[in-house]
């Protein structure tokens, strides 16, 4: 049975949502053949990501329905990234929660929060297994780059994204 997506609640990251989103983002790496070194799946702040977006100029946001963890997504002012750009980052959904436009929600969340924030640029770093993420972010109007911008340590990460954000944009409403 699919969630409505009405029903779901979206939230700021909290302390006890560490293990339950390190476990979806490892799940949907290795679903999707893409749990390779150079990505968030060996990375160590996959396990504490509560603790990664402390970090000034960050932002996460997790997805739940009746008290279960179905994903996240967040921003990060990643290292070398040019001045005004954070990065979403970590934006992954559990199986029973995809296809229902929590994907585009979270998404949406994000690019708010990075507006808010000062931000101008969303940047992006992803693989080619992951189809229906590239073609969501194409959706909401990333470009692809020729090379990566900043330094990440992601090396596993050959799909670069970059996307301007508008003082003038208006978000839908939650």
């Amino acid at each position: 049975m699919q969630i409505p997506i009405h029903q779901i609640q979206i939230r700021p990251i909290q302390p006890s949502d560490n293990k339950v989103l390190a476990g979806i983002v490892r799940a949907a790496l290795t679903e999707f053949g893409a749990n390779k070194p150079g990505t968030v799946y060996y990375d160590k702040t996959t396990d504490a990501l509560y603790e990664l977006f402390q970090t000034e100029g960050a932002a996460y946001f997790v997805a739940e329905h009746n008290g279960e963890i179905l994903g996240g997504g967040g921003i990060y002012p990643s290292n070398g990234l040019p001045q005004g750009t954070c990065e979403l980052v970590k934006m992954y959904l559990s199986p029973q929660s995809r296809g229902i436009g929590l994907g585009k929600k979270l998404i949406q969340k994000c690019l708010q929060a990075a507006q808010q924030m000062g931000y101008t640029q969303v940047y992006i770093e992803t693989m080619p297994e992951l189809q229906q993420a590239l073609k969501t972010y194409e959706k909401f109007g990333f470009q692809y780059l020729d090379g990566p911008l900043g330094n990440t340590g992601h090396f596993g990460c050959d799909r670069w994204m970059l996307r301007a954000l508008s003082p003038e944009e208006k978000w839908e409403k939650e």
